[in-house]
């Protein structure tokens, strides 16, 4: 089954807490999504029961292999279309604000020759 859109968008940002914060609760991305912790709440279920959460004993969340793996694809492609779009002049601002609706539907084939051909190592 795949994930839906805002799965990934909950999964990236507890990715993006933890590398800040140096762990997540379920109030900390409801603070960074601007949600009510009810409607976090119901996502974590959700997210748990597939497999891509877990919880600790302080309630902390921790992303669990398939989670990371997925997050850390999604964060990926937002940090490489921002890029490629100011790149392409698009100011800041939109360029994220695109580039965090285009990294769910983007194909894996396009996503990998916009990176090949625009930022080459």
């Amino acid at each position: 089954m795949a994930i839906q859109e805002s799965g990934e968008n909950y999964l990236e940002t507890i990715l993006i807490l933890k590398e800040r914060n140096g762990y997540v609760r379920a109030i900390d991305v409801a603070h960074e999504l601007g949600f009510s912790k009810p409607s976090v709440s119901r996502a974590m279920s959700v997210l748990k029961k597939e497999g891509h959460i877990e919880t600790d004993v302080l309630n902390q969340i921790l992303l669990t292999e398939s989670g990371r793996k997925i997050a850390e694809t999604i964060y990926e492609r937002h940090q490489v279309l921002s890029k490629f779009l100011i790149s392409l002049g698009v100011d800041e601002k939109t360029a994220v604000a695109d580039a965090c609706r285009i990294e769910h539907v983007i194909s894996p084939k396009s996503f990998d020759k916009i990176k090949e051909n625009f930022f080459k190592e």
